[in-house]
């Protein structure tokens, strides 16, 4: 017998006469929970939402940019130039027309591919699953136009590209409706960083240094 079934062993002996907490002496416990704290209907609320976002990923340290359809090409060819990108890593299900306009040779998501050619590409431009804007999150979820979730943990920029409003959810229990359990899940808030006893700040540490946010207007 395993350290953990002796311990979960002795929980549920200690547990055996606790009434069950969803049913205490059989009486069903209300779960009407707030699944958001932002408005969710009404003028402007669409718009809101997609500004909080924006506001949080900012407080999270990343770069933010909006732009329409029009405007995609144009605004990834000038991220990545100012990043002197050469490479960058591309996912098999992202839309061409994304990197028509962009100058670096395409890298693609490639099992056999090892840590450190990965680490030799500049950056890498990805979609997402969905945007949580209390939390200014961004999750992704191994869909063909996010690849492998090594991709974005080991170059050093990361352009993320959101659907508005499609991708922005106000919540974490919104979100979660939206995920998959099964799929291989990463969340980000923010770039990578960490902080040591005395609080100083470093980032990219597990992932990249630079996250930069593109909300697409659709």
């Amino acid at each position: 017998m395993s350290s953990r079934e002796v311990v979960l062993g002795r929980i549920r002996r200690a547990l055996a006469d606790v009434p069950r907490a969803e049913e205490p002496d059989g009486v069903p416990v209300p779960r009407g929970y707030a699944r958001a704290h932002v408005p969710s209907g009404g003028p402007g609320a669409t718009a809101a939402l997609v500004d909080l976002l924006a506001e949080n990923l900012a407080d999270y340290r990343a770069v933010v940019h909006r732009t329409g359809a029009d405007g995609l090409p144009v605004l990834l060819r000038r991220l990545l130039a100012e990043r002197g990108t050469a490479e960058v890593l591309v996912p098999p299900g992202l839309p061409p027309w994304w990197l028509a306009a962009a100058d670096p040779v395409r890298i693609h998501d490639r099992a056999a591919s090892t840590p450190a050619e990965l680490d030799r590409v500049q950056s890498v431009v990805t979609g997402c699953a969905v945007a949580i804007a209390e939390t200014g999150t961004i999750v992704l979820d191994g869909s063909p136009d996010q690849g492998r979730r090594r991709i974005t943990l080991v170059p050093d920029h990361h352009v993320c590209v959101v659907r508005v409003p499609d991708q922005v959810v106000a919540s974490v229990p919104q979100a979660l409706e939206r995920l998959d359990p099964v799929r291989p899940l990463t969340w980000i808030s923010g770039p990578s960083a960490t902080s040591d006893i005395e609080l100083d700040r470093v980032e990219g540490v597990h992932g990249p240094r630079t996250l930069e946010v593109v909300l697409l207007a659709q």
